[in-house]
């Protein structure tokens, strides 16, 4: 079901999420893909987003899935995406992107890109937070931010995607200490290059991809199942006892000298 055809289970390592109803934004390709895939072969009730107007646009079956159509640049749509559920116990905060290509120097391009990947996220978890004090999930309701090496490390070409990512590490740290007193746990995946639409023309190209292979120790590039499978973790009872942290998810590239 995700992009890369991988199976969303692991051979020594099964989640049951039966009865979790969990909302991933941006599912329909990518790492998102691979995060709903992996809650719905858990056994969870997966709603995902999308740009589109109905599932049925898409090329990939959905059917697993409820769909709510939200584009990240509309307030009035994310507010909508949360009045849609009855419930939720796990948020995940995945959808966004960068806008190199309209040169995210210019300020209105800048401003877009913060709201894509920031001001969104923190909209919608606003507007679910009600939801997800309700939950009854063992280990209490849930939040994953999607952060990204830029939120350590500067890159040239995407200021404005580089400075959202950053601050949502902090907006992860001070949401969880204001939401302890609900039982909600927030967290965020920090995520390397991984293989999807976004990054699919960069590790096309093998010359320019070259120094960031041969900095990762694991000597590849991510497939949506390696982010998925912290993600699960996260949101799982195993981790009850662990929020505010940001996990590093790109094969040592971050700890590389």
């Amino acid at each position: 079901m995700n992009d890369n055809n991988l199976p969303a289970t692991w051979p020594d390592c099964r989640y049951d999420f039966r009865g979790a109803r969990v909302l991933v934004t941006g599912g329909t390709n990518g790492i998102g893909a691979g995060i709903a895939a992996a809650y719905a072969a858990a056994g969870a009730s997966v709603t995902i987003t999308g740009t589109r107007s109905r599932a049925a646009d898409y090329d990939r079956d959905l059917s697993a899935y409820r769909y709510l159509p939200l584009e990240l640049t509309d307030n009035e749509q994310i507010d909508a995406v949360a009045a849609a559920l009855p419930a939720l116990d796990i948020l995940v905060n995945n959808a966004g992107g960068n806008f190199m290509l309209e040169d995210e120097y210019q300020p209105e391009v800048f401003e877009k890109s913060i709201q894509v990947n920031l001001l969104s996220a923190y909209r919608l978890a606003r507007a679910c937070h009600p939801l997800l004090a309700g939950s009854s999930l063992p280990g209490g309701g849930a939040v994953i931010g999607l952060a990204s090496m830029t939120s350590y490390f500067g890159v040239e070409v995407v200021p404005a995607y580089g400075a959202a990512k950053a601050a949502l590490v902090q907006l992860t740290k001070t949401l969880s200490m204001r939401w302890a007193r609900d039982n909600i746990r927030v967290n965020a995946v920090a995520a390397g290059l991984i293989h999807s639409n976004m990054t699919a023309g960069f590790l096309a190209h093998e010359e320019a991809a070259a120094p960031s292979l041969a900095r990762t120790p694991l000597g590849r590039f991510g497939q949506p199942l390696d982010i998925a499978g912290p993600v699960l973790f996260l949101t799982s009872s195993a981790a009850g006892y662990v929020t505010g942290q940001t996990l590093p998810v790109d094969g040592g590239f971050s700890v590389a000298g």
